[in-house]
């Protein structure tokens, strides 16, 4: 029996989505803390992850609020390191395959997702620096790693949750047209991604991914395309401001409000 889960996260991470999926996958009993990446509080970095950055998890000790983590514990942090540690902690929820060849498939399709794949999604959306065809060859090359139909390994793995939080952000972002690419690129970029028979697997494999209730109770789409409007607007992630973006901050938080009092 696991000992006590505290996980510290923030919703616009996608880093720590990828933990809060693999835990929901496992069906994991935990408590949530969400961490302001703006205003980080002063104990987060000596009580809990001295990088000071999300995800980290408190494992084990007394029961005690998670703004007053325990040094009882045993932190650990870094996202790819913590969903194998939740997929080891819960080992009848096949979170990696037990085949060893596929668990080596699993690995190497998680370390393509930082090699080949995160390079040209920060490249292209975050630091303007790179080309929509370059996006396009980051998405082809972890394309060719999957299998003709299923998951990255073919049943569900961690290497599922490793990948899915960025498609979702990439996709995200390409809706509202915020990024540092020309004006009016993204929802071009999203219609050739979505639509293109270039990309029929990758196609596919979203609607897959994202589909599972373990990633339909993690990612709140509304919550998340306000919040990014807002960094985007106040130019906190480099973005180029948009008027699109302005006037779809309004509704978007607007909603978020409505769902909150509900």
């Amino acid at each position: 029996m696991p000992e006590r889960i505290t996980l510290y996260t923030a919703k616009i991470c996608p880093y720590a989505h990828r933990v809060e999926i693999a835990l929901a996958e496992a069906k994991a009993e935990f408590k949530r803390f969400e961490i302001d990446l703006k205003n980080k509080p002063e104990w987060y970095a000596p009580k809990v992850n001295p990088a000071s950055k999300v995800p980290a998890i408190a494992y084990g000790g007394p029961d005690v609020p998670p703004d007053q983590p325990s040094p009882e514990s045993i932190k650990i942090a870094e996202s790819l390191v913590l969903i194998e540690f939740v997929a080891d902690l819960f080992p009848s929820a096949s979170l990696l395959p037990s085949d060893p060849v596929l668990r080596a498939k699993a690995r190497f399709f998680y370390d393509a997702v930082g090699t080949k794949y995160n390079p040209a999604y920060f490249s292209y959306v975050i630091r303007g620096d790179g080309s929509q065809e370059g996006l396009f060859k980051g998405i082809e090359e972890l394309q060719a790693l999957l299998p003709e139909k299923g998951y990255a390994v073919g049943d569900w793995s961690i290497a599922d949750a490793a990948w899915t939080p960025f498609i979702a952000r990439l996709l995200a972002a390409l809706e509202l047209d915020v990024g540092a690419y020309a004006v009016g690129e993204g929802p071009e970029t999203l219609k050739t991604l979505l639509s293109d028979a270039r990309f029929a697997r990758f196609q596919q494999y979203w609607k897959d991914v994202s589909s599972r209730p373990s990633f339909t109770s993690t990612f709140d789409k509304v919550r998340h395309h306000a919040c990014l409007v807002v960094l985007t607007c106040t130019d906190r992630l480099g973005f180029r401001n948009t008027s699109r973006a302005r006037l779809r901050s309004v509704s978007l938080i607007s909603s978020v409000r409505r769902n909150d009092s509900q």
